[in-house]
């Protein structure tokens, strides 16, 4: 999920009325965005929440969440003393379905609270500069079908630009003439998931060393073991086992009463494995029939 792609209304669900407000507004390269800001730091004891719509899980098992924002420097603010905050927490609440647009604080379950590592003042608004804060948070071990992210404002002048929900996998690819398909990656660092590799077309194992590889964390592949081969009648080219480019000139260069030598065009992929097959037709005269044995 990524809320930048939206042109369209977000539509998600924020408590009280006068809290979060969705609004346009333009990203760091100046397209166009839907947003989110609150900017309640004149009374005391805020409890603003957001609630994004019900963001489906599929296979991650270890959800990333990045968070833009921009946040007002208080000290820039006057008569905001003691009330105004810089800082905004984030949580999550799992669930089987859309929980729609009622917020129960008691289902969320805090991730962070998130500060700014820069906040704008009125300076920077009248410059157009915009200090935009990146922060990047993980949840794991999750077990429903999918979640909503929860923002709970307690005081500060906060935009969210942009929140992208993402997991990690290892992407097909083809090594040794084995395809692997994607495959998530795990929720633990330290672990790597082996993936058996399933050989292309024209290819068969090698069944003392069995294509494998390992998916880590981080969705990279690493460690490839074993391999496929090509079948006889094929050569390996550009991941794939093809049929050898044909020889279609071939030159008589010397000719005996018991021996021939024949020469011709080296294809245009050759590989040192590449073997070629002679055929050749004997003509006999016998008993003034011409016979081909």
């Amino acid at each position: 999920m990524d809320s930048k792609e939206s042109q369209a209304e977000l539509g998600w669900t924020s408590h009280p009325a006068n809290g979060w407000e969705e609004i346009s507004g333009v990203d760091e390269e100046y397209k166009p965005i839907r947003t989110y800001q609150v900017c309640n730091v004149m009374e005391p004891n805020q409890n603003n929440w957001l609630q994004t719509g019900w963001i489906a899980r599929r296979d991650g098992q270890r959800i990333f969440i990045e968070l833009k924002f921009t946040l007002r420097d208080c000290n820039s603010i006057p008569g905001v003393t003691g009330t105004c905050k810089e800082t905004f927490n984030l949580y999550y609440a799992e669930s089987d379905a859309d929980l729609g647009h009622s917020i129960r604080e008691s289902k969320h379950t805090k991730i962070d609270t998130i500060a700014a590592d820069e906040s704008f003042t009125q300076g920077d608004l009248g410059e157009r500069k915009m200090k935009l804060n990146t922060e990047l948070r993980e949840i794991g071990h999750l077990s429903k079908r999918g979640f909503h992210l929860g923002f709970q404002d307690v005081g500060a002048c906060v935009a969210l630009v942009s929140v992208r929900v993402y997991y990690k996998k290892c992407l097909s690819t083809v090594q040794n003439l084995a395809v692997f398909p994607d495959t998530v990656a795990e929720t633990a660092f330290a672990t790597l998931v082996e993936v058996k590799g399933t050989c292309v077309e024209h290819a068969w194992v090698d069944v003392d060393n069995p294509p494998r590889m390992h998916c880590s964390a981080e969705g990279e592949w690493l460690v490839p073991v074993g391999k496929c081969l090509c079948s006889p009648g094929f050569e390996e080219r550009d991941g794939r086992c093809r049929v050898p480019t044909p020889v279609t000139d071939i030159r008589t260069d010397k000719v005996e009463q018991k021996s021939i030598s024949l020469s011709w065009q080296e294809p245009g992929f050759p590989t040192n494995s590449t073997e070629y097959e002679v055929k050749y037709y004997e003509k006999v005269w016998l008993w003034g029939w011409n016979q081909h044995p």
